[in-house]
């Protein structure tokens, strides 16, 4: 009977270890297809932009200049919902003097395809042609901020080119680093079809680097944040936020943006300057 029963709780581990196997991308990717508002309903002055990637996605994002600005966002989001639960960075970044770029990744919002890890690097490397390329921005007046998994994505970015500046907010190490915590139960590392490996692209990146995350951080440790911010090049800034994982990003608190733009001010002007 004992063996009977180890037999049938082994076929039940495994049928749970092929079960997340073959579920991993619904544990990674939550997209909305439907916006919620448009920057349009907090009185911010935008343009809708498509921007086509390599392997023939449409890409939506949502463009904002600014008068006399001082250098240009192109923003990442996390793993959930699209850029119309953004649309407060856009405030932000006006606030700031900044233009910013918002777009949904392939499967988000009104982009087409469906989400991957390769295709969200597509997709990054089409919002940096659409900047440096159509816009004609400077590579070096560019910041690459991203939030949750959207700082996995920037920060690979950084690592393939050369941009002014990376934020990071609330990022994990990597997807295996995060799941082994998450699900200490399963041989994550073994079975992972992910990486998103933002601490081994940050070892290639060149750039100044900004980087924020909360102890109170129910989803990603706040300890993924300080490897992140041991494994950074110098010039580089660690700020403590507050709050969970979906509450306590930059835009919440005036002295988070405080320490956010000075940082950005600072060491995009000295790279202008180089």
């Amino acid at each position: 009977m004992l063996l009977n029963l180890l037999i049938v709780l082994a076929v039940a581990y495994l049928g749970v270890v092929l079960l997340v196997y073959f579920g991993q991308p619904r544990l990674v990717y939550f997209p909305e297809k439907q916006l919620s508002i448009t920057p349009e309903a907090i009185g911010l002055d935008y343009t809708s932009v498509n921007i086509a990637t390599r392997d023939g996605e449409i890409l939506h994002g949502w463009w904002m200049s600014v008068p006399d600005a001082k250098g240009t966002v192109l923003f990442f989001h996390g793993n959930a919902g699209n850029i119309s639960h953004r649309i407060n960075y856009l405030e932000m970044f006006k606030r700031l003097g900044y233009n910013t770029l918002l777009f949904d990744y392939r499967g988000y919002g009104q982009s087409s395809g469906v989400p991957s890890e390769p295709g969200t690097y597509l997709d990054a490397q089409a919002a940096w042609r659409y900047l440096t390329e159509i816009r004609g921005i400077a590579p070096a007046q560019i910041v690459l901020f991203g939030e949750s998994l959207g700082g996995a994505v920037a920060a690979w970015l950084a690592a393939q080119e050369k941009p002014g500046l990376l934020a990071l907010a609330s990022t994990f190490t990597s997807i295996p680093d995060l799941a082994a915590k998450l699900y200490p139960f399963l041989p994550v590392r073994w079975i992972s079809r992910f990486d998103y490996d933002t601490r081994k692209s940050l070892q290639s990146v060149t750039c100044p680097v900004f980087i924020a995350h909360s102890p109170q951080d129910e989803i990603i440790p706040f300890e993924h944040g300080q490897q992140l911010f041991q494994a950074a090049p110098e010039p580089k800034q660690f700020l403590e936020l507050e709050g969970g994982h979906n509450i306590g990003f930059i835009f919440m608190q005036p002295l988070w943006i405080k320490s956010l733009g000075a940082f950005m001010d600072e060491n995009l002007k000295h790279a202008a300057e180089l």
